[in-house]
C-alpha cells in the first residue's frame, strides 16, 4: 500500500528553491522568507501547516531541514510527504 500524497517531495521543492544548489552552506533565510516561498509555490494545506509550525528564527539550509523534518516526523508525515536533505 502506497502512502504517498500527490504533494509528495514538495517540501524538497520548497528548500530548494529557498536554498537553490550551490549556494552556500553559510546562506540563510528568515521565517518568513520560506512561508513567503511556500505560499508562491502553492503548496498544500498540510504543507503549509508544517511550514506555519516553524519557529521564528533564521535557518541555514541544513537547520531548516531538521526543523522541517522533525515536525513532520512528529505528525507522521514523513512517508506521506517525504522528508528533506
Amino acid at each position: 500500500m502506497d502512502m504517498r500524497s500527490d504533494d509528495y517531495g514538495e517540501l524538497q521543492r520548497l528548500v530548494d528553491s529557498v536554498f537553490p544548489p550551490g549556494v552556500s552552506s553559510a546562506a540563510t533565510a528568515e521565517r518568513l522568507d520560506v512561508e513567503m516561498r511556500a505560499e508562491i509555490l502553492d503548496l498544500a494545506t498540510d504543507l503549509m501547516e508544517v511550514v506555519g509550525a516553524l519557529p521564528p528564527r533564521t535557518y541555514t539550509r541544513q537547520r531548516l531541514c531538521d526543523q522541517l523534518n522533525s515536525i513532520l516526523t512528529a505528525r507522521g508525515w514523513g512517508n506521506v510527504y517525504g522528508t528533506v536533505e
